[in-house]
């Protein structure tokens, strides 16, 4: 699918882009796992086509824009401040990812730093973005309005994890994704902010692998 540069880009289109991944590989359903933006998309798909769909598992994502989706001013402020540096290499590309990776990660998870580095260089490397993709995609989010009515329409196991401590999207967003979904399990981490620590991949995987086991 190709749309100008320039063509206004919603939640939708991404999840249309994401059934015709599956359209591709002949898969005639999956189970959606989303992060963040991509746990909207995954509901999106959820809500729009539900044979699709086996089960949903929604992380440190929202069921609307304006749900717990606005960082402290203190937290806004920084994020604004790495964000403003313009990156034109991959070194300063791994720079950011580290700044950000301290700046809303898991406070109580250790991270590797050379790692993190590592995959913002290699990041940069494959796609260095633009500033105006980044704001494209910050308004696709922004108009995609809320979904709490649509979601209490889905039908398939669902399961939500959220960080106690995410300062990005914040713990009631998920508390209110797991309320619009009938059924939905909510599983919460203490420790855990806007990212996926390493150290919590044990639980976390387990916990998407029982789900899928139900379907």
């Amino acid at each position: 699918m190709t749309r100008p540069s320039s063509a206004p880009y919603r939640l939708e289109d991404m999840a249309e882009d994401a059934v015709a991944v599956l359209d591709a590989l002949g898969w005639e359903s999956a189970h959606l796992v989303g992060t963040s933006l991509g746990g909207m998309i995954a509901q999106i798909i959820a809500i729009r086509h539900p044979s699709r769909a086996r089960t949903l598992t929604s992380i440190m994502s929202t069921p609307g824009a304006r749900i717990g989706t606005i960082p402290k001013m203190a937290t806004l402020k920084a994020i604004m401040k790495i964000s403003s540096m313009p990156v034109t290499s991959p070194d300063q590309a791994a720079q950011e990812a580290v700044a950000m990776k301290k700046l809303i990660g898991s406070p109580r998870c250790p991270f590797d730093e050379q790692e993190v580095s590592d995959i913002g260089r290699r990041s940069y490397e494959r796609n260095p973005g633009t500033p105006e993709g980044d704001a494209r995609q910050r308004a696709a989010v922004i108009v995609s309005g809320d979904r709490r009515r649509a979601l209490a329409k889905v039908r398939i196991p669902t399961l939500v994890l959220h960080g106690e401590d995410d300062p990005v999207i914040r713990l009631k967003a998920g508390q209110a994704t797991a309320a619009a979904i009938p059924g939905a399990q909510l599983v919460t981490y203490p420790g855990m902010g806007h990212d996926l620590p390493r150290a919590l991949w044990p639980s976390i995987l387990d916990q998407i692998r029982s789900l899928a086991l139900t379907r």
